[in-house]
C-alpha cells in the first residue's frame, strides 16, 4: 500500500539513528510519511528494518547537512517526487570534540558550523514555500505547517542544565568571524581560537536564534509554526561517537543517577514526533522543553531562552550573515 497520497509529510535529517530514528518510529505511528533525509542510506535503511517501520512509510533520501551542493541537490530531488510538505524537523548535528584543527566543509567552513547551523538554515529556507503551498492546499482550514528544530540545554542558560557550569560555554560574540567570511584561518563565529567542542555548542546555539528569527519574519504572514525542543538528555546517541571511550560509559551513567536528566532515544523520538504533529504544540515561537531533571510522567513546558538565544539584533546579524555565507538573500517572497 502506498500511504504518500493520504498522509502528511515529514522531512527529519539525520534520521538514520537516535533521536530521529526514535521520531521517525513515533510519527509512522500517527500516521505520517517520514522522508528520512540522512547521509547513509544503506544505514538509514538496516535502521528502519530494525526498528520494525513500516517501509512503505518511508522514503529514503540522500542529504549532506555540510554540503551546500548537495543540500540544494536535495531539494531539487524532493520538489520532483511531488510530495507535500507537512513539517520539518531539523534533527541532525555533528560533534567532533577531539579535533585538534577544524574540518571544513566544501566551502571551506568550519564543519560543525556548516553542518549544524548553515546547512539547516539553507535546507530551512529553500523549502518556507513547499511548507507554505502544503498549508495553503491542506483541506482543514485550522491545519499549519510546522518547521521544528532540536536544540540544547548547553546553549540554554535559562534551563536548569544550561545553569551548570561547563567548559567553553556557547558564545557567539559579535559574530566577527562570519563577518570576516569564516574561512581559513578563521574557524570559530566569535572569531577567536578553535575550540572544537564550542564550536558544536555555538552552533546549536545558532539554531534556537534562527528559529526565533524565523517565527520573527515569517509566523505572521504565513502562519507556519517555528519552534525548537529539548526532549532531555539523550545521553548515549551516535551524537558522541567520536568522544573517548571512557565519556561514553560515564556521562549516560552520569545523567541517570546524578542529574536525573536522562532520557531514552525511544522517548525522546516520541517527545519530538509530539512537538511534530500533536495539537497541543501549534503555538509558534515557543522551545518546548521537559526540563533537565526527569520524573515519569513529565510534560512539556515552554522554556524561556537566554538573551543570547533571543537578542532581537543579534538574531538580525546573525540572519543577515548566514544568508551571505549560503549565497541567499536575506527575505523570502511567499
Amino acid at each position: 500500500m502506498n500511504m504518500r497520497a493520504n498522509n502528511p509529510t515529514v522531512i527529519i535529517t539525520g534520521a538514520s539513528s537516535g533521536v530521529g530514528l526514535h521520531a521517525t518510529k513515533s510519527l509512522v505511528q500517527r500516521g505520517w510519511h517520514v522522508v528520512m533525509a540522512c547521509r547513509d542510506l544503506g544505514r538509514a535503511e538496516e535502521a528502519a528494518f530494525g526498528e520494525n517501520i513500516e517501509p512503505n512509510s518511508i522514503t529514503l533520501m540522500k542529504l549532506d547537512l555540510g554540503s551546500q551542493e548537495n543540500i540544494h541537490l536535495f531539494e531539487s530531488s524532493f520538489r520532483s517526487t511531488g510530495m507535500p510538505l507537512h513539517a520539518l524537523l531539523n534533527n541532525a548535528a555533528t560533534y567532533m570534540p577531539r579535533l585538534k584543527t577544524p574540518a571544513r566543509s566544501p566551502e571551506g567552513f568550519e564543519l560543525s558550523v556548516a553542518t549544524n547551523h548553515f546547512g539547516h538554515y539553507l535546507l530551512s529556507r529553500l523549502l518556507l514555500d513547499l511548507l507554505f503551498k502544503t498549508q495553503k492546499e491542506h483541506s482543514q482550514k485550522d491545519f499549519r505547517s510546522r518547521l521544528i528544530t532540536l536544540g540544547t540545554v548547553t546553549a540554554n542558560s535559562e534551563e536548569f542544565g544550561g545553569k551548570v557550569p561547563i567548559p567553553a560555554p556557547a558564545d557567539l560574540g559579535q559574530l566577527k568571524g562570519l563577518e570576516s567570511g569564516f574561512l581559513d584561518p578563521i574557524a570559530m563565529i566569535d572569531g577567536n581560537k578553535f575550540k572544537p567542542g564550542k564550536a558544536y555548542k555555538d552552533s546549536k546555539l545558532c539554531n534556537m536564534i534562527i528559529s526565533k528569527e524565523l517565527h520573527r519574519r515569517y509566523h505572521d504572514r504565513t502562519g507556519i509554526v517555528f519552534n525548537t525542543v529539548y526532549p532531555g538528555c539523550v545521553a548515549d546517541t551516535a551524537l558522541f561517537r567520536d568522544t573517548p571511550k571512557a565519556f561514553q560509559v560515564i556521562f549516560p551513567w552520569f545523567q541517570k543517577n546524578i542529574t536525573k536528566g536522562y532520557v531514552s532515544q525511544a522517548l525522546a523520538g516520541e517527545r519530538v514526533a509530539q512537538a511534530v504533529a500533536d495539537d497541543g504544540f501549534a503555538t509558534s515561537g515557543v522551545h518546548w522543553s521537559w526540563g533537565n531533571r526527569q520524573r515519569e510522567g513529565r510534560q512539556a513546558f515552554a522554556q524561556p531562552l537566554s538573551r543570547k538565544a533571543s537578542s532581537l539584533q543579534l538574531g538580525q546579524s546573525l540572519w543577515n550573515l548566514s544568508a551571505s555565507m549560503v549565497n541567499l538573500p536575506t527575505e523570502d517572497t511567499l
